[in-house]
């Protein structure tokens, strides 16, 4: 039964970029081709040093070896829920996943942003989530719309300068992906 007192969960959207599920699939093939095999063979090597039980190489080994089983298992599983979000909107004018903004506050502070999928999310260079309080407010905007968001930080106002579907020269994320789970 759901507590009336706690605040409900975020909502949690299943969507991606093509480039994020290719993120997603290098991942895995990195972990479950390479990674896992020489760890694999490492934890055997150290099996053959005699005592497991104060054997470093092995005891943390065979914790890699969960933690890089543990990784394969979720992406298996995130892989297979995913919807890949591949073409632009019929309107390009509007706000929805996938796209490049270009906002405007109040102040004249211009900010730009990219709604992606939680596991694009990247704030370094403005991949934010489509779940997020931001994303939420502009979504199904368009060009030249103001719009009140809440935020952590109080009631912010922006304007929609520009709404790009495909990349924008302001976009400074490296292309190639960044193997993040490289030890």
């Amino acid at each position: 039964m759901t507590d009336p007192n706690k605040p409900a969960l975020p909502r949690r959207s299943h969507l991606i970029t093509p480039h994020g599920e290719q993120a997603l699939r290098e991942e895995y093939d990195y972990l479950w081709r390479q990674e896992r095999p020489r760890v694999t063979q490492e934890v055997s090597d150290a099996a053959k040093l005699g005592d497991r039980s104060e054997n470093a190489e092995y005891i943390y080994g065979k914790r890699r070896l969960r933690q890089i089983d543990s990784r394969v298992r979720f992406l298996l599983k995130r892989l297979d829920e995913v919807t890949v979000v591949d073409r632009p909107p019929a309107d390009p004018r509007k706000v929805y996943f996938g796209a490049w903004v270009e906002l405007e506050n109040e102040e004249g502070e211009v900010f730009n942003y990219r709604l992606v999928g939680e596991d694009e999310i990247d704030l370094a260079h403005g991949y934010i989530s489509i779940d997020a309080p931001l994303a939420r407010g502009l979504a199904g905007k368009a060009i030249d719309d103001e719009v009140t968001v809440r935020l952590p930080k109080g009631l912010e106002t922006f304007f929609i300068l520009a709404v790009h579907y495909q990349r924008p020269a302001w976009d400074k994320k490296p292309a190639e992906h960044t193997h993040r789970w490289k030890t």
